[in-house]
């Protein structure tokens, strides 16, 4: 929960960085991007507290694909807005996987629910 609270900070940080601090619209973009899918991620990671707590307890795995994907993903983008060269291009779908990974977890995950 704790790393869930602080990539949600980041999120918001990140986010305002944006908005407020950076003129370059291609950059604008790489960031407001990046930081949107982490504060989903970061939202879905708590979701799986709430699934764990009413019966999902294989909940448990997919946040650590939804940060390791907010770093991946996330993380790539952030890199490239801030001058790295674009061949971190190539990580962001690794990022990309591990949340579609999560996400199958998830629902995995759900069906203990569904069937209580």
């Amino acid at each position: 929960m704790t790393l869930a609270a602080t990539s949600g900070f980041l999120a918001v940080a990140i986010g305002a960085f944006a908005a407020h601090a950076v003129s370059d619209p291609v950059a604008k973009d790489w960031l407001k991007t990046g930081a949107s899918y982490q504060f989903m991620h970061t939202m879905a990671t708590f979701a799986c507290a709430t699934l764990m707590n009413i019966g999902a307890k294989r909940a448990r795995f997919a946040p650590a694909f939804f940060l390791g994907g907010t770093v991946l993903f996330s993380g790539s983008l952030y890199a490239m807005a801030l001058g790295a060269p674009r061949w971190f291009g190539a990580i962001t779908p690794l990022g990309g996987l591990c949340f579609l990974t999560g996400w199958a977890i998830l629902a995995w995950a759900a069906r203990d629910v569904d069937r209580g």
